[in-house]
């Protein structure tokens, strides 16, 4: 039996290396530690709930030591997306009921509409708020 959990175990290897998460890699140990039970314990139905406790244990333990290391919280904003925050000038004047307006930022200009649906006029300075689709969303400052 001890072959057939070696061969599971090398399965879910294969399996975390196609995928994103780091999930599967639990099964992969918990197949091994159901492999060395398998030649102290006869029964199939004991190897299996080892493996299944003891992958589960493996997953919830170590669950915030990975997520510890894996934090995304403190991702760099790149693209336009990166502009947000910032302040331009804008260069024509912002008029939702026309739709037209462009403000000009580090060098760039960008089509551009008011956070609350206001005429900005040309020359005031603004902060953007977010980008929506390929327009800026801005405020006055």
């Amino acid at each position: 039996m001890w072959k057939l959990w070696l061969i599971f175990s090398g399965i879910f290897l294969i399996i975390e290396i196609g995928t994103v998460g780091f999930l599967v890699f639990w099964f992969a140990i918990g197949a091994l530690i159901a492999m060395v039970a398998s030649f102290f314990i006869e029964s199939v139905v004991a190897q299996t709930a080892i493996f299944v406790v003891s992958s589960t244990i493996l997953l919830f333990a170590t669950r915030p030591f990975v997520n510890k290391f894996a934090k995304t919280e403190n991702t760099t904003k790149t693209n336009a997306f990166s502009i947000e925050g910032k302040k331009g000038k804008v260069i024509q004047t912002i008029d939702p009921i026309e739709g037209t307006g462009q403000i000009k930022i580090s060098g760039e200009v960008w089509s551009a509409k008011s956070l609350d649906n206001t005429t900005i006029s040309q020359d005031t300075e603004v902060i953007i708020e977010r980008i929506d689709g390929v327009k800026a969303i801005v405020k006055p400052v």
